[in-house]
């Protein structure tokens, strides 16, 4: 992503997200990670001074998306001829000053796509800490002052991590546990570590081959009952977040993209299209709900809303139906490839292509009805 993408995407997801609704978005889709931001009072149309907080320049290169917490919008960004410089910046939400900015060396691979960058996975906070991840496996932990508490290089302790694509899977937080999910030929692993020491709390080996989504945390009634989900081109592992150890399993053929979606007890899976899975804390194998091939997410990952679920396929939106699969409508997106998860906010979609066009979709249950579109560079 080029840096007019991201400062593009910085005036608008950020700015307005967190000025309109004093929202915290704490992790990658979200801080419930589900992409929706139910709270925000996002405006229809916005660019030339209208409806725009405000625009900051950035260095480097980056393809991760900012977080808010603590009044503060967080972005990482990688510089250099190698992209070995790491970079993690924070502004004032509702001014856009610079606050603060933190650059460190990279220890491991830093080759990657040129449609990416080594600052692609977007960081996470607990709402104390920030945990920044890059592409090299380094993962450095931050407080909000942008004081450095930790930092672990698991290139160096794994140097068979990382491929010539580049990693890109985010990190989450439950509780006391940072997750990283790291999938490559050469070695391949997902870690917890304590967010206050940065030691590691366990780690399971994973088949070694290369993959690119998220883990996901599906919140239980106590934190005793949340499960994070792991998610490769094999399968669906479902792990205690403070042990590691794996509870259930789902072993189909899976996106290596796009990344599953939890909402209350039904996980929405990228496999043969979307396939819907039902697992609570009992469970030791999830229950097949329903299976359809044509809400196909690509490497966008589904959003699930208000008994609808939305996946963008390069360049089509799908809507279906979250309860049986059942396709309700679908559209073609204009100017470019769409990428990245898109953000839904009431009855819009917010859709940004890898071209750098925004595009807001207005969504219900008969149609979608593009509303406003806007080249940001």
């Amino acid at each position: 992503m080029s840096i007019c993408g991201v400062v593009g995407k910085i005036g608008l997801a950020c700015s307005l997200l967190a000025v309109c609704c004093a929202a915290e978005w704490r992790q990658f889709r979200g801080t419930d990670q589900r992409a929706v931001a139910d709270d925000a009072r996002l405006p229809l149309s916005f660019g030339d001074g209208e409806n725009v907080a405000w625009k900051s320049p950035l260095v480097g290169k980056s393809a991760s998306s900012p977080i808010v917490v603590g009044g503060k919008v967080i972005v990482t960004t990688s510089s250099g001829a190698k992209q070995d410089r790491l970079h993690v910046l924070a502004f004032d939400a509702a001014s856009g000053k610079s606050l603060w900015k933190r650059e460190f060396w990279a220890t491991g691979r830093t080759m990657c796509h040129n449609m990416s960058a080594v600052a692609a996975p977007t960081p996470a906070s607990d709402g104390e800490r920030i945990f920044a991840f890059y592409s090299s496996n380094d993962l450095v932990c931050l407080d909000l002052d942008g004081n450095l508490l930790w930092y672990r290089g698991l290139g160096r302790d794994y140097p068979l991590v990382g491929n010539d694509a580049g990693m890109s899977s985010s990190p989450v937080v439950a509780g006391n546990t940072v997750i990283v999910q790291i999938e490559a030929q050469g070695d391949a692993f997902a870690a917890g570590f304590d967010v206050q020491t940065g030691e590691t709390r366990w780690r399971h080996e994973r088949k070694k081959q290369a993959a690119w989504s998220s883990p996901a945390v599906i919140r239980g009634e106590t934190s005793e009952q949340d499960a994070v989900l792991i998610q490769s081109v094999s399968g669906l592992t479902v792990h205690d977040p403070y042990t590691g150890r794996e509870r259930a399993k789902y072993e189909a053929d899976c996106a290596g993209i796009a990344s599953s979606t939890a909402d209350g007890t039904t996980v929405f899976v990228p496999s043969g299209g979307i396939t819907a899975l039902r697992f609570d804390s009992a469970m030791e194998k999830p229950e097949v709900l329903w299976k359809e091939n044509r809400l196909n997410p690509n490497s966008c990952s589904p959003i699930v809303h208000n008994g609808s679920i939305y996946t963008v396929n390069r360049t089509v939106l799908v809507a279906g139906d979250a309860e049986n699969g059942t396709v309700k409508w679908q559209m073609r997106l204009p100017k470019g490839m769409y990428w990245s998860t898109p953000i839904l906010s009431g009855d819009h979609l917010y859709a940004f292509s890898y071209e750098g066009n925004a595009t807001i979709i207005e969504v219900d249950d008969k149609q979608g009805k593009v509303v406003f579109e806007r080249e940001l560079g």
